[in-house]
């Protein structure tokens, strides 16, 4: 009887510490939860460890399970990449593509662009998470994240795909109330509504304007960590905010919004970041490239 882990395991064992659930794992998959605590139980007696700390309330890793863990992805990622290797992706990619995103771009920007992916590549299933928050792509297997601003970590491969900046605006209603501030400095005597972005200090707004890039301490009633929410409270008129240019284009536009302060702006420009074990992956570099030319095509 052949004792060593089998491939399929190891893939079962990184879908059950994504969820941390047994059945949730099988609801994901389409099997039985019976069925996944016996080949997790299987994998344990392979490599003569345990992995899982079980609860009523979730599973935890123990320190053997962190290993097998990261050796579990990299040699689920490894046995993908050679099958591409040989195959040259077939000209056409396939099989599984774990993408994420912040949650407003991802829902009105990247999912129309993904739509058209997926039809030109009937054989790519892509699967796309929404976060406002830093992802880890190694930890939480994720194999591309399409991201606004700064990347800021050196270990991973980061290509722009498409220019964005964001710009200070607010309501007419509200500068009609307050005034319309002149300088940079006016911002920290006006109501402003803060968002945590994944890239930036909150309540920390740094700009490019004449005078090169300049750093101001802001506040305000009302502060949110969705984008989304904090746009609609700007044209409700609860003050002045620092939104990218594809959110609230249409709001200049319409005159729901007005810009603020034009000579300042904050790049954040849009890009594809994905671990360097990857590079040579033709789910991660055909999805990049479709997604630099759809963002060329379709500026907002």
């Amino acid at each position: 009887m052949d004792t060593r882990p089998q491939l399929d395991d190891l893939r079962l064992f990184c879908v059950v510490v994504r969820h941390r659930s047994f059945a949730e794992t099988a609801r994901q998959l389409g099997i039985s939860k019976a069925v996944v605590s016996k080949r997790m139980a299987l994998l344990e007696a392979a490599v003569k460890a345990q992995l899982l700390h079980r609860s009523t309330r979730q599973l935890t890793l123990t320190a053997q399970g962190e290993i097998v863990h990261q050796w579990a992805q990299r040699i689920g990622e490894d046995v993908d990449l050679m099958g591409q290797a040989i195959s040259h992706e077939k000209a056409a990619p396939e099989g599984v593509l774990r993408l994420c995103s912040s949650a407003g771009f991802g829902r009105s920007q990247l999912a129309p662009a993904l739509s058209a992916l997926a039809s030109r590549y009937p054989q790519l299933e892509i699967q796309l998470e929404l976060f406002d928050r830093p992802v880890d792509l190694v930890e939480e297997g994720f194999q591309l994240d399409i991201r606004i601003g700064h990347v800021h970590e050196n270990h991973v491969i980061k290509r722009r795909i498409a220019a964005n900046r964001r710009v200070l605006c607010a309501a007419p209603a509200y500068l009609a109330a307050h005034g319309t501030p002149a300088t940079l400095e006016d911002l920290q005597q006006h109501r402003c509504i803060t968002i945590r972005e994944r890239d930036q200090d909150f309540g920390r707004w740094e700009l490019q304007g004449p005078h090169g890039l300049q750093s101001v301490k802001v506040h305000g009633q009302l502060s949110a960590n969705n984008g989304e929410i904090v746009r609609q409270w700007a044209i409700d008129g609860h003050g002045i905010i620092l939104r990218s240019h594809w959110d609230i284009a249409g709001d200049l536009a319409s005159g729901q919004l007005v810009a603020v302060l034009a000579d300042y702006s904050q790049p954040a420009d849009i890009w594809a970041v994905y671990p360097s074990r990857l590079s040579v992956s033709a789910r991660v570099r055909v999805c990049v490239e479709f997604l630099a030319d759809w963002f060329a095509r379709h500026p907002r």
